[in-house]
């Protein structure tokens, strides 16, 4: 079996044989010499020095001595090291220089922990000093030097393995051993785990094997994503970008900081790598922003081309209704096509609304184009007051193209609403806001033409028209809009329009005796006597009253219409008394026409009758004329009917009538007695 190289390795400093340490006070008294260690003879100058940094070569390197190795020596006794060796500066408690952690003062690799390393080759056995004289070179053991502090021990005793100074003995019984010192100071290596982290991914953790941060960063990462996705209008909110960026920022001013000194377990490919990887990966959340918000504008213009829908959908069915219902639907669309025209006009949606409000304005004008003057005013005039309320850059010139059609539809719904007694809105309204609205269009000069020629023409119609009282109706409702037009353009018109209606209220009347209507015809003659008392047809219409009255208790009475004059000729005496109670109304009609009234009989009572009883033996009237109440008529030559009608007292009815039927024959006088019978 060969031998094994000594282990040259570097003295501590409080083992130098000039006795002090680097960087030690060389005035201060050495110490007293140790009975335990024997004198070292000095080495002569020329004797090498290994460096203190320099590895033992193994026999045959070209570094190695050539000097033979010395002779064998028997096994040296372990020794037990009871003390901690001396520290040389910057040297940690219980490690040599070039020792690895956690090997003992003069252990040698793979040494039974707390055992001295034996004997080098050439000392005598039993020697506890184990001191090598300086300039050995590499040929010194390792663990030669100066002698430990205690006692030597043979094999097999003193205590066992681990009872020794701390930081000699198993783990539990003394302070851990030290932590790898820190390395230089890295910049671009921090820089590149801080990159790492700040893209979101956790991949400087990654690198630094630091999990849980790594976790974190993930969860964060997850979390956001949650709460993105699916991109919406509203976005994410701010504290949640807010939150997500510090701890961006943290991550990676942490992982500059574990970083900056870090000795990462990576290949030298992958430590290159790391900066250059890490400006891509801010890509990430940079590219991550912008399909955001590529996303976040699409399910905005999704939304507003939604928005568009629905009020174009209330525009559709505001179709077939009546304006005033259509209204608020019409309002909402227009609300949205204003906020969507103007606030988002460079949106998708934006850019469709000036085609919705053309179409708007052709479904609202749909009624003029189809003529329907009447119901095209409403929203007509919506559409021209949209200014007011609509954003008026938006409308453009649309409002001002409504002033014709609105204008027309004026002036053709009231020029057809009148006459018309039933007309909603009224003639007058339409002519009116025409006349104020727009007083200088060519359809506010046509009106006053308008009124004329239907005045006109229903003027004719009373004079030869089928049905004249329709006709009258129809003046009376023009003279009530002419009369609230302005005075000063339709004064002419006005009267016009009464001398219209007073005749047409005449041949009314007329019109209904000739067709039996008695009772109609009494009236209305009987109110054109109160309307007119002026007009020439008055009493004329005062006699076709009393005929109609008549006749309509007697239909023979009305064969023929009164004449407007009564003939000339002789006239015969009739005497008319009252024998009854209660006043007395006579009306006569026949050549001549007309009605007298008797005062009541204040002793006359009513005369008994049966069926027994012939009338004409009845003696009314005999006693004293002065008795009687009396009135004379002078009536021509004619058949002449009677309408008796008393009115009602104590003994007597109201509304009592009779009728009878007399012949006025020329060269004659006549009496008339009226009385009243009982009915036993």
């Amino acid at each position: 079996m060969g031998e094994e190289p000594n282990d040259a390795r570097p003295e501590p400093a409080d083992r130098i044989p000039d006795g002090h340490a680097p960087n030690q006070d060389r005035h201060r008294s050495p110490a007293p010499p140790d009975p335990r260690v024997a004198p070292v003879p000095e080495a002569p100058p020329w004797a090498p020095v290994p460096p203190a940094d320099r590895a033992p070569e193994p026999p045959g390197s070209p570094g190695a001595p050539t000097t033979p190795p010395p002779p064998a020596q028997p096994p040296a006794t372990p020794t037990l090291a009871f003390g901690p060796p001396p520290q040389a500066p910057g040297q940690a408690s219980g490690q040599a220089p070039g020792q690895s952690a956690g090997q003992q003062p003069g252990q040698t690799p793979g040494q039974p922990f707390g055992q001295a390393a034996a004997h080098a080759p050439g000392q005598p056995p039993g020697d506890p000093s184990g001191a090598v004289p300086v300039g050995a070179g590499a040929a010194a053991a390792s663990g030669y030097g100066f002698p430990q502090p205690g006692p030597a021990t043979a094999p097999g005793y003193g205590p066992p393995p681990g009872y020794g100074p701390p930081g000699y003995g198993p783990p539990g019984y003394g302070p851990p051993p030290p932590a790898q010192p820190p390395g230089p100071a890295n910049p671009a290596q921090a820089a590149a785990i801080a990159l790492l982290n700040l893209s979101g991914l956790g991949l400087g953790y990654v690198l630094l094997r630091q999990w849980i941060g790594a976790a974190l960063c993930w969860l964060a990462t997850a979390a956001l994503l949650v709460v993105a996705l699916p991109a919406d209008v509203d976005g994410v909110p701010v504290g949640v970008l807010v939150g997500y960026g510090v701890l961006l920022l943290a991550a990676a001013a942490d992982g500059f900081r574990r970083g900056l000194r870090a000795t990462l377990r990576v290949g030298a490919a992958v430590r290159r790598l790391a900066l250059p990887l890490a400006l891509v990966l801010l890509a990430v959340p940079a590219g991550g922003s912008l399909a955001y918000g590529a996303a976040r504008e699409e399910a905005r213009e999704e939304a507003l081309l939604a928005r568009l829908t629905v009020a174009d959908e209330r525009v559709k069915s505001g179709q077939g209704l009546l304006f005033d219902r259509a209204e608020p639907l019409y309002r909402l669309a227009l609300a949205t096509y204003q906020e969507l025209g103007t606030k988002h006009a460079g949106s998708r949606a934006g850019k469709l609304v000036p085609a919705r409000l053309d179409a708007y304005y052709a479904q609202l004008s749909a009624p003029y184009d189809k003529k329907d003057f009447c119901k095209a005013v409403a929203p007509l005039k919506h559409l021209r007051g949209l200014p007011g309320t609509v954003d008026k850059d938006l409308l453009g010139a649309r409002p001002a193209k409504t002033d014709e059609p609105l204008a027309e539809s004026l002036y053709g719904c009231g020029t057809a609403a009148l006459g018309v007694q039933t007309a909603e809105p009224p003639a007058e309204k339409s002519l009116n806001e025409l006349l104020d609205t727009f007083p200088q269009s060519p359809q506010a000069t046509r009106v006053e033409p308008a009124v004329r020629e239907a005045i006109k023409t229903r003027s004719a119609a009373v004079d030869g028209g089928a049905v004249p009282c329709g006709t009258v109706v129809e003046l009376r409702a023009l003279r009530s809009s002419v009369d609230a037009l302005p005075d000063a353009t339709f004064a002419g018109a006005s009267r016009e329009t009464a001398a219209a209606v007073e005749k047409g209220d005449f041949a009314c009347g007329t019109s209904q005796f000739r067709s039996k209507e008695f009772g109609d015809a009494a009236t209305t003659m009987t109110q054109f006597a109160k309307d007119y008392p002026n007009s020439p047809k008055a009493a004329h219409a005062r006699s076709i009253a009393i005929a109609a009255e008549i006749a309509d208790e007697e239909p023979e009475a009305g064969k023929s219409l009164p004449p407007a004059k009564a003939p000339g000729g002789a006239r015969m005496v009739m005497v008319v008394s009252n024998d009854g109670p209660g006043s007395v109304e006579l009306l006569y009609t026949g050549p001549t026409t007309g009605k007298i009234t008797l005062n009541a009989c204040a002793t006359c009572t009513k005369y008994p009758s049966s069926v027994f009883l012939d009338p004409k033996k009845v003696k009314a009237c005999t006693g004293p004329a002065s008795k009687y109440p009396k009135a004379t008529l002078l009536l021509p030559a004619g058949n002449y009917h009677f309408l008796q009608k008393r009115a009602g007292t104590s003994t007597s009815t109201g509304g009592d009538t009779k009728i009878s039927k007399t012949k006025i024959e020329p060269n004659y006088s006549y009496t008339n007695c009226l009385y009243v019978t009982s009915g036993f």
